[in-house]
């Protein structure tokens, strides 16, 4: 069977939208975000540490607001969105087994994000955020939650 029937099939009876909408984390809850008055190099090597003092390894950090600036023009825009932007990935070995022992789509989320940010028209204001999960993923909720409030003094 092709991987076309095997779709076909699997969306017979529902519209694409009402199938997706209906996967497991696939319905947008809004992020939760913190917003502090410091500089963005402050505030991201305070994420930075958060992760790495909780014993985690950051897998990647993604500059994404360099590289929105960098192909702004190449896109058609004029708009400037960030004044610098970051994505920090990582993943906790310990907590992604218990949410993944109890349900293994939960590999979907792996590696977990915070993201920090500042923008052109509030230098010195930068928000801090990361993806609510429902569900099984109550345990990563935790976590980020916990590296976020200790990184910002907040817990």
């Amino acid at each position: 069977m092709t991987h076309t029937n095997l779709l076909s099939r699997a969306l017979s009876g529902c519209t694409l939208l009402a199938c997706l909408a209906a996967a497991p984390g696939f319905a947008e809850t809004p992020p939760v975000t913190y917003t502090v008055e410091d500089s963005f190099d402050n505030v991201a090597f305070a994420i930075e540490s958060a992760i790495v003092g909780a014993g985690l390894v950051i897998d990647h950090v993604s500059h994404t607001g360099e590289m929105l600036e960098r192909t702004r023009a190449d896109v058609g825009s004029d708009k400037v969105l960030f004044g610098q932007a970051d994505v920090f990935s990582f993943c906790s070995a310990s907590v992604s087994r218990q949410v993944m022992e109890a349900d293994l789509a939960n590999i979907q989320h792996c590696p977990y994000g915070i993201f920090v940010y500042d923008t052109p028209d509030a230098p010195g204001t930068v928000t801090v955020g990361h993806r609510q999960y429902d569900g099984t993923m109550g345990p990563v909720n935790d976590l980020l939650t916990s590296i976020v409030k200790d990184a910002l003094g907040t817990e």
